[in-house]
């Protein structure tokens, strides 16, 4: 009886945990109108429309093949590349497809995003708000001044940031480049210390951002786990392809059945090789 009653506990928890939502703000597009600045807008509004490229490249043959997808992105303004949660709700597992959360916002562009749902740690700043203040990682920056940093979540706050001009940030990680170079150690890299997500080592499915210049970034997207298809990548693997793109800095985030990449109303690639896509969080886009 005593083992049944833990067995059942730690399933009632790991449910309550990973699956059972939990809203902490129930309409994200009212909460950050009320906490944003209207010079947000203004600044925006008069800015040129993105240029946005997408490739598809294949590399190897047979059980080696890698198909990844590529967008080169030059931005007016840094407040143009947007972020955008499940549901327009803000809390824990909570999830949409991406391109379901990209036709909520009218996105012409739009990746996953860093599935900040799956945790409760990180600094979590987007659209200029501040969400989550728990700093546990090396994260990543963007400034409204068109510059994109790496940083120790761990040294700093979010305020802080935000009276700084970050406008948006993602918590997950490795950093995959640093002035070009590939970091020692990134296979080794674990994300979380809970449960279900501890590594991300092998040949998987990636998503990527890497930053060229100001306001000049570029998107991967490595579809995986399809042999013939596309087996994946390594960390390693990721960061020579974001190197061979020209990023100097270049950062991994959530991958897996989450890669998703979605231009002009269509998913771009093949999640998993299925055709259809794994719910996530949050997602990363550009409006039309």
């Amino acid at each position: 009886m005593a083992v049944t009653l833990a067995l059942g506990g730690s399933a009632a928890w790991a449910l309550d945990r990973f699956v059972v939502e939990h809203v902490e703000i129930a309409d994200v597009s009212s909460y950050e109108a009320e906490q944003s600045a209207d010079a947000t807008e203004a600044d925006s509004a008069s800015a040129d429309d993105p240029t946005i490229e997408i490739e598809t490249i294949v590399e190897g043959t047979g059980d080696e093949t890698v198909t990844y997808y590529v967008a080169y992105v030059v931005l007016d303004d840094m407040t143009q590349l947007r972020s955008a949660f499940a549901e327009d709700q803000f809390g824990q597992n909570i999830i949409a497809d991406t391109s379901e959360i990209a036709e909520d916002h009218d996105a012409i562009f739009a990746i996953n995003g860093d599935y900040y749902g799956f945790r409760d740690t990180g600094i979590v700043i987007r659209n200029g708000v501040v969400y989550r203040d728990e700093g546990a990682r090396d994260g990543l920056a963007f400034y409204r001044d068109g510059h994109v940093e790496t940083y120790d979540e761990t040294t700093t706050d979010a305020e802080t940031l935000v009276e700084d001009g970050v406008w948006n940030t993602l918590s997950f990680g490795p950093v995959i480049l640093e002035d070009g170079e590939i970091p020692d150690g990134i296979e080794d890299v674990e994300v979380d210390t809970n449960f279900g997500n501890h590594s991300i080592q092998g040949e998987q499915p990636r998503t990527a951002i890497g930053v060229i210049d100001e306001n000049h970034l570029v998107f991967v997207v490595v579809d995986g786990r399809s042999p013939g298809y596309s087996a994946g990548v390594t960390m390693t693997g990721l960061a020579e392809i974001m190197q061979g793109l020209g990023a100097t800095t270049a950062y991994n985030i959530d991958g897996g059945g989450s890669s998703t990449m979605y231009y002009d109303g269509e998913v771009v690639n093949d999640p998993l090789g299925k055709g259809e896509e794994r719910g996530t969080s949050d997602i990363l886009y550009i409006a039309e």
